[in-house]
């Protein structure tokens, strides 16, 4: 009888992608870039170990997103204080902090725990072509 095999941390490679968001809309960039963060593609995958990989995305101020979207869709922040609500449309987002845009649409998409923080901590988000992890030689990997 074969045993179910219990991953630990010993057993995780992680890997180092990059993904050119031009011309790629927002939803399906954020959902193909969690799945790459939690590791949902490896087959050693299990849902209570960090088994993903570091992803960078570079040109996120070239992301696409339905025409309606950029005057309906708000962001909000506030600071703690008495009506110190402050709201932000996308195109707003768009201009001021793309990178912004992107990681709040891939921390929708992962789960909102401990281990949804560490993960989150192994997306790097670059406005433009230039990226400092050229080191690490990533593997290009195109969004589908």
């Amino acid at each position: 009888m074969e045993r179910t095999k219990v991953i630990s941390k010993k057993d995780i490679k992680r890997e180092w992608y990059l993904v050119d968001a031009t011309g790629v809309r927002l939803g399906r960039l954020a959902s193909f870039v969690a799945k790459l963060l939690q590791g949902k593609d490896k087959p050693i995958y299990s849902q209570n170990i960090d088994c993903g990989d570091n992803v960078i995305v570079i040109n996120s101020k070239s992301i696409e997103v339905h025409p309606k979207k950029y005057a309906s869709k708000m962001y909000w922040r506030h600071s703690g204080y008495i009506g110190s609500l402050k709201q932000d449309t996308l195109a707003e987002m768009l201009k001021k902090r793309p990178n912004e845009v992107i990681k709040k649409a891939v921390w929708g998409m992962i789960p909102k725990t401990k281990l949804g923080g560490r993960m989150i901590k192994k997306l790097y988000i670059y406005e433009g072509e230039d990226h400092k992890h050229s080191v690490n030689k990533p593997k290009i990997i195109k969004v589908t």
